[in-house]
């Protein structure tokens, strides 16, 4: 497995954010984006999660709630990779593809982008 220590993998998923067109970050509302060492048990290979009710959903009823959340995890991410360029590549489309649910992007959409 390729080591790399968390603050050096928060640091890509904070590039990895800022290279989203700032067209789109300012349509972002209410998320927040977290970096944990390893997912939910029983999806041991989630490289990012998206929980919260995307943009295209809100309605008059959305206020007063707290954030969406996006998480990309560590552990499988450096597991799935083989050298440090391989991780840079993997954390962006899976910043990308979480920002995209958070836009009301599916996954077969997502996919058919190439951001699988």
């Amino acid at each position: 497995m390729l080591e790399m220590t968390r603050e050096d993998f928060e640091e890509l998923v904070a590039e990895a954010l800022d290279r989203i067109p700032p067209e789109l970050t300012r349509l972002m509302d209410n998320v927040a984006v977290f970096v944990e060492d390893e997912p939910p048990a029983d999806d041991p290979e989630l490289l990012g999660l998206y929980e919260g009710t995307p943009l295209t959903d809100r309605g008059e009823w959305y206020a007063g709630v707290l954030p969406d959340r996006i998480t990309i995890y560590r552990g499988p991410t450096l597991r799935m990779c083989g050298t440090r360029e391989e991780v840079v590549a993997e954390t962006e489309v899976t910043v990308v593809h979480e920002i995209a649910h958070h836009f009301g992007i599916d996954d077969a959409r997502l996919h058919a982008l190439g951001y699988g």
